[in-house]
């Protein structure tokens, strides 16, 4: 027996990078997938590497017939999670096609470079715009309100149905300290964490675990040779992870192997 049999598992954008790769190992370890994506313009921001851009503009369609050619069950659908009414429509889909979720990864990020900075141009040599309206309701529109009605929505579902087992996972960057060059980013991130954190304890009740995951620089294919020196030379970074390692921490986190972890930012190194 795997060790996600039977349950079902929603990845928000899972059509390349992290969440293709959770979705894929979630369904070697038998659970069910629902994979949500948002085909993004692949021309929206020139400073990032082709085929970052192009992956972030293709759709999930080869994930979900990958897992279905392994013999997984998969079933996927776009989503703007900027538009608040999406999420219940996520797990409406989901519960019709595979089942009562009970498994969350908030894996989606509306991410954007903006700054305090008069600079235009990152380090990175990333394209850089000042912080604004616009910028602020960009990115936590998907990151912190997105993710928050997520968990609400997971939370309503699993009570009313008397469950007893559920996980949580989220995904951020950055860190209390803030996120230069990134700043809306790495607040909405910080958001993110909070509302994870109470989530592991108000949830505690109905068996529920919620954790965030912190990934090392992750190649989803965005990584430059100038982002592999920065991590080179950086004191706090050790290497370059790809998604498929990412992918395996989070796939044990929802696993009963770590059910007493919860509560936790777990940064990989």
């Amino acid at each position: 027996m795997s060790t996600l049999d039977g349950h079902v598992a929603i990845v928000t954008s899972a059509n390349h990078g992290i969440g293709a790769a959770t979705a894929r190992q979630f369904a070697r370890e038998g659970a069910a997938v629902m994979l949500t994506w948002l085909r993004l313009d692949a021309d929206v921001d020139p400073s990032l590497p082709d085929e970052y851009r192009r992956n972030r503009a293709g759709g999930g369609g080869d994930v979900v017939a990958a897992i279905e050619a392994a013999g997984g069950r998969a079933f996927g659908i776009e989503a703007d999670l900027a538009d608040a009414t999406v999420a219940v429509r996520v797990f409406d889909e989901a519960e019709r096609a595979l089942g009562p979720v009970d498994i969350l990864v908030n894996n989606a990020s509306g991410w954007l470079a903006d700054t305090f900075s008069p600079n235009p141009v990152s380090a990175l040599g990333r394209e850089l715009r000042p912080v604004s309206a616009a910028t602020f309701d960009h990115q936590f529109a998907v990151d912190a309100r997105a993710s928050a009605i997520l968990i609400a929505e997971f939370a309503r579902r699993l009570v009313a149905r008397d469950g007893r087992w559920g996980r949580i996972v989220g995904l951020t960057s950055g860190g209390p300290s803030g996120f230069p060059s990134e700043v809306s980013y790495g607040a909405a991130k910080a958001a993110l964490d909070n509302y994870t954190m109470s989530a592991s304890i108000e949830l505690a009740p109905y068996g529920v675990t919620a954790n965030v995951v912190h990934p090392p620089v992750t190649d989803t294919r965005w990584v430059t040779d100038a982002v592999r020196e920065f991590v080179t030379q950086s004191a706090d970074h050790v290497h370059v992870a790809t998604p498929e390692e990412v992918a395996e921490v989070i796939a044990w986190l929802v696993s009963d192997r770590a059910a007493l972890v919860t509560g936790n930012v777990l940064r990989l190194r």
